[in-house]
């Protein structure tokens, strides 16, 4: 055992369960000090504020379970740099433990780190505890990127998980905690206006709200997966995304805790591939977030429309299934994925509104904003992406309504305005006669807005701005 104590860096690993790096600093029977940094570097981008309301409650679960083991986690904030430089001197740390991240500006941060803490004398060990495989260890036959969804997932499938999951964690020794500044002083949930009250009766935060969402989907959604993943008016998905997103769950928990085989678990593997995709297209090319993947979307002629926008954002656009989603993910941080598809397309589509604007909103207002899934589904949705959707896809909200929430209960959840009109009309109001929207209680334009603009009219002005890309 060593006298001088190892230092834990959690980040976007807060869990106990499965976690490499604290799995392996309890192994060297070194007493260990535990370390979560709010980083604030100019290089990173600023977290979302439903992402920090996640945070706060992650942080809180995360510091019960280490005291439970007799650990206190240390909280500081500011420079990565600075402030593990000075744990490591200030606690004389022999070994510093962390799991790697791939979004390209924390891993140059890390790496920096890593050497000026090695050059100080402090060894530094690091692990894969959030992705299957790491970015580059899935190649093309060339030795590159892989820049098509299912080459990659095969090449992922055959390959397999790069690690098994850990066993029960051995008992670790606590050292003296450092000086450790105060959770709630950082602000990271609302006050007034509270906003964030739906999204706490939506969500158990944490390791322990991971482990019981898993066993809830494995018991009653996993089965029917398949038919029921695109359904938002049934709790068919995992809603595993957030805990991913903050490292709750690892997803060798979860790929372990699946039948071996069968359709619905086949569907959902490859929606775990997805993710790995992802990350594989982020290392790669980091600006994903930021440029078009295809550079001849550069030219697109994007519409400058705050008004527009605004409307989107606030689910006012006068398609109910696209209003819906935009009032779900507003009230609960999160919504349904079939629903992001049509209002991710409504707005670059029908609006011919950049898909960067898009994909900040979802950056902002998702629990479950991740780097590498906003930036590729937005990418994919807008045709400019890796394996992108065609262009020419245009998603027509009334029949997506139609198909996927055929009698409307997921509207009329979101849009209460809504709920007295018959499942005729609950998609497409403005279809309704004036005598059948009076019984219903709807006055278009007042209680519930018209369209804001012609389908058919948008389709037609999307496909002649996608042909300028062509000449």
């Amino acid at each position: 055992m060593s006298s001088r104590p190892a230092l834990v860096w959690f980040r976007n690993d807060l869990r106990i369960s499965d976690n490499p790096a604290l799995h392996a600093a309890a192994k060297s029977d070194a007493p260990i000090v535990a370390l979560y940094v709010l980083e604030e570097a100019k290089s990173l981008r600023t977290p979302g504020a439903a992402w920090r309301w996640w945070l706060a409650g992650s942080l809180r679960n995360l510091s019960d379970n280490l005291a439970k083991l007799g650990i206190p986690l240390t909280f500081r904030r500011g420079d990565p740099r600075k402030i593990v430089a000075g744990i490591v001197s200030e606690a004389n740390v022999a070994t510093a433990y962390w799991n790697r991240r791939y979004v390209v500006a924390e891993a140059k941060l890390d790496t920096e780190i890593e050497q000026h803490l090695l050059a100080s004398g402090c060894a530094v060990e690091t692990f894969n505890a959030t992705l299957l495989n790491e970015p580059w260890a899935i190649q093309s036959k060339a030795g590159g990127p892989i820049r098509v969804f299912t080459p990659h997932y095969k090449a992922s499938q055959e390959r397999g998980s790069a690690r098994d999951v850990l066993g029960k964690l051995q008992k670790p020794n606590a050292a003296g905690a450092p000086g450790s500044e105060k959770l709630d002083g950082w602000a990271l949930e609302p006050a007034k206006p509270d906003w964030a009250k739906a999204m706490r009766s939506s969500w158990q935060r944490g390791e322990d709200g991971a482990k019981k969402r898993l066993q809830e989907f494995l018991t009653n959604a996993l089965a029917g997966y398949a038919a029921h993943r695109d359904r938002p008016d049934i709790d068919g998905t995992s809603r595993l995304s957030p805990f991913l997103a903050h490292g709750e769950i690892s997803p060798h928990q979860i790929a372990a805790a699946l039948p071996a085989r069968g359709r619905d678990v086949e569907k959902y593997r490859a929606e775990l591939g997805w993710r790995e995709f992802s990350y594989h297209l982020l290392h790669h090319f980091p600006d994903l977030a930021r440029v078009n993947f295809h550079r001849r979307f550069d030219a697109f002629p994007w519409r400058d429309d705050a008004k527009a926008l605004a409307r989107w954002q606030r689910g006012l656009t006068g398609y109910p299934i696209v209003d819906a989603g935009m009032r779900q993910l507003w009230r609960t941080g999160w919504m349904h994925n079939r629903v992001r598809m049509v209002a991710a397309s409504f707005l670059i589509k029908h609006l011919l509104i950049d898909w960067r604007l898009g994909e900040e909103w979802f950056w902002n207002t998702l629990v479950d904003a991740d780097p590498a899934n906003n930036a590729a589904g937005w990418q994919w949705v807008a045709g400019s992406g890796a394996d992108a959707a065609p262009y020419f896809r245009v998603f027509n909200p009334v029949i997506q309504g139609e198909k996927f929430d055929p009698d409307g209960s997921y509207v009329r959840n979101w849009i209460p305005e809504l709920a007295g009109l018959p499942d005729a009309f609950i998609h497409k109001p403005w279809t309704a006669s004036p005598l059948e929207l009076a019984a219903a209680g709807v006055a278009l334009g007042k209680t519930y807005p018209a369209p804001i603009v012609d389908h058919q009219e948008a389709r037609a002005r999307a496909l002649d701005a996608f042909q300028t890309l062509k000449g």
